[in-house]
């Protein structure tokens, strides 16, 4: 007869033990990002025209979803959206999904409804 798994690991879909998951603390000016899209693959204008995956885009920058921030970023709060330079990016997997790494001086702008008070009359 099989022990039953303790209280320090779960079973998963195919009956194995596995160590439960571990918290995430980002450390100084770190922030962890989650892109909400592909980004690499095929998008869409506003018109509707398909755009393809090959086509070549100068400097374009990209948005994406703040998940965690390290103790010293001082503009930025959990799910504030953000837009940052894809080249400058250290990509990480965590628990089977891919995140981002940035600094807090990569990142060129912060969206946010709680921003909305001290506004520079630009809206996305």
């Amino acid at each position: 007869m099989p022990e039953p798994a303790s209280a320090a690991s779960q079973i998963d879909d195919n009956g194995r033990s596995s160590p439960d998951k571990l918290a995430i603390k980002m450390l100084n000016d770190r922030v962890l990002v989650s892109t909400a899209t592909g980004g690499e693959g095929e998008r869409k204008s506003s018109g509707g025209i398909l755009i393809p995956a090959t086509a070549q885009m100068s400097k374009r920058l990209a948005w994406a979803e703040v998940v965690a921030v390290g103790p010293n970023v001082r503009a930025m709060q959990v799910g504030d959206r953000v837009l940052f330079n894809p080249e400058d990016r250290y990509e990480v997997e965590v628990r089977g999904e891919d995140y981002i790494i940035l600094r807090e001086r990569d990142v060129h702008a912060v969206a946010a409804s709680r921003l909305g008070e001290a506004s520079t009359g630009l809206y996305l």
